[in-house]
């Protein structure tokens, strides 16, 4: 094997750890519709809470696991804070999830 080849397996390997710890965080229900509402969008907090109807305290908890694995990356403006999914292969494998699991798309 050549080093190129051992660099590309390498960096593969840590797209793959990186997709192992966005799996684990999205596994919890809550969580998957947590990602089944925001798809593609950008969506506040109060937004979140009132589509997936639990408390915010329970939300935020979820949000923050997702956001601190790098399924989920925020903006904050004036006092609400906005939530959307952070990286375009992820977005794909959400939008997949939608579609299969969630509903939308048929």
């Amino acid at each position: 094997m050549e080093y190129t080849d051992q660099t590309a397996l390498i960096e593969r390997d840590e797209h793959i750890e990186q997709a192992a710890n966005a799996l684990k965080a999205m596994a919890h229900p809550l969580r998957l519709k947590i990602l089944c509402v925001l798809g593609d969008q950008e969506v506040s907090v109060q937004d979140i809470v009132d589509m997936v109807g639990t408390t915010q305290s329970n939300i935020s908890q979820h949000l923050a696991i997702l956001r601190e694995k790098n399924v989920l990356c925020t903006r904050k403006d004036a006092n609400r804070v906005y939530y959307r999914v952070s990286d375009p292969r992820t977005l794909k494998l959400i939008g997949l999830m939608r579609e299969v699991f969630c509903g939308y798309g048929h």
